[in-house]
């Protein structure tokens, strides 16, 4: 299954992250602006949304944390408001091999995530949708909540258009049940920030020159990885 949606990746990237404590947006807003590559804002700051499907136990957290060289994550991702009517919903199969990432991104009918939110309501969507035998559908039936968390994001650029900057605070995590979510239980971070490079293949040959400058040190953050950990462990 997997190496069927390793074909599909047309693109790889590469990332690099950055876990900050101890330091305020604006504070490393700063640092990446005062970057010699000339970082600048490109996209208006907003909040991210995920919903994460994982198998009842945990692979693909396991598989990241035992260092397996494909691993994937599979999640439901909308910007903007948390709650309510969802207008844009769309799954989105991320798959890394090795230091190569890349994404599979489908569009998803809307639903509203209440009190009537459920494994089923998702169950309906996928099998509904026109992608469902090209992403392994039957697959993705099979898996469960594993994880909800929200972040605010703004979005940089480098003067030579080679390297992309996201800066994530106000990470939200909660447990999100199969059935009758009521949303209480949640992990608040509203101290700590997430720096990430992201950059395509050919650049990663300067990639040192941009990293470098930055008085942080590159780690393997995963905002999944710490928010199965905190509400599930």
């Amino acid at each position: 299954m997997r190496d069927i949606l390793f074909s599909n990746i047309k693109n790889f990237r590469y990332e690099r992250k950055f876990y900050i404590e101890g330091l305020t947006r604006e504070e490393v807003e700063t640092v990446l602006k005062c970057h010699p590559a000339i970082f600048k804002e490109i996209y208006h700051e907003r909040t991210i949304n995920n919903i994460y499907f994982d198998s009842l136990d945990l692979k693909n957290y396991f598989d990241n944390q035992n260092g397996v060289n494909k691993r994937l994550k599979i999640r439901i991702r909308w910007y903007g408001n948390t709650f309510g009517f969802i207008e844009k919903p769309r799954l989105e199969i991320k798959l890394k091999h090795n230091l190569h990432i890349g994404k599979l991104i489908y569009p998803l009918t809307p639903f509203s995530l209440d009190g009537n939110f459920s494994i089923n309501t998702i169950h309906e969507i996928l099998k509904k949708s026109s992608f469902y035998q090209e992403v392994c559908g039957l697959y993705l039936m099979e898996l469960d909540f594993s994880l909800f968390n929200t972040y605010t994001r703004k979005y940089f650029l480098s003067s030579n258009r080679q390297y992309r900057a996201t800066i994530d605070t106000n990470m939200q995590a909660y447990k999100l049940l199969s059935y009758k979510n009521n949303f209480m239980f949640k992990i608040k971070d509203p101290i700590n920030t997430i720096l990430e490079i992201k950059y395509n293949m050919l650049s990663d040959k300067t990639i040192d020159d941009i990293t470098t400058f930055f008085p942080f040190r590159i780690t393997r953050s995963s905002k999944y990885i710490d928010g199965i950990r905190k509400v599930h462990m």
